[in-house]
């Protein structure tokens, strides 16, 4: 079985903390079969720009309008290759950060794999068997040392995900 690659960012807020998604991030993205943006975009051409790489699948954030929570939601489930992929924001869910917020949103659904932001804080960790994915931010690293953005790779039904920082 071939290997699914996704590009994943978070935490853009463009154009409010970057002008663009950096170029570092557009050309890491070059030949990914998929991109998954967990969401404060902030503004949606970011999804056309991404979409010119490849399929986009956001889900809204905090920080997006009104309108982009209606069209884009604020929890999806994927289902790619076999491997069940929740996305969301990480600010709903009751727990307190982002992480406990990514948790309990997806306590009742069978996923294999978390895709969140909110925090800007990287994070790759299995819990009870399921991925923790956020990819950091490419525009906005708050208290992090680096900018940064993930990638997921699928094969054979498993899910890994690897942390890009620059």
């Amino acid at each position: 079985m071939d290997i699914v690659t996704i590009g994943v960012v978070s935490d853009t807020h463009i154009p409010s903390r970057g002008k663009a998604i950096p170029d570092i991030v557009l050309e890491a993205f070059k030949g990914v079969d998929m991109i998954i943006h967990a969401g404060d975009l902030v503004k949606d051409y970011v999804i056309y720009e991404l979409e010119e790489i490849a399929k986009v699948v956001a889900v809204a954030g905090n920080n997006d309008d009104f309108f982009m929570q209606q069209q884009l939601g604020k929890k999806k489930i994927l289902d790619i290759g076999g491997v069940k992929i929740g996305v969301t924001h990480g600010d709903m869910g009751n727990g307190g950060n982002a992480l406990k917020n990514a948790i309990n949103i997806f306590k009742n659904d069978p996923v294999n794999c978390v895709v969140f932001g909110h925090s800007h804080a990287p994070h790759n960790e299995e819990i009870e068997g399921v991925l923790f994915f956020n990819p950091g931010s490419p525009t906005d690293k708050r208290r992090q040392p680096r900018y940064s953005y993930g990638i997921l790779s699928i094969k054979d039904k498993s899910v890994s995900g690897q942390i890009i920082y620059f």
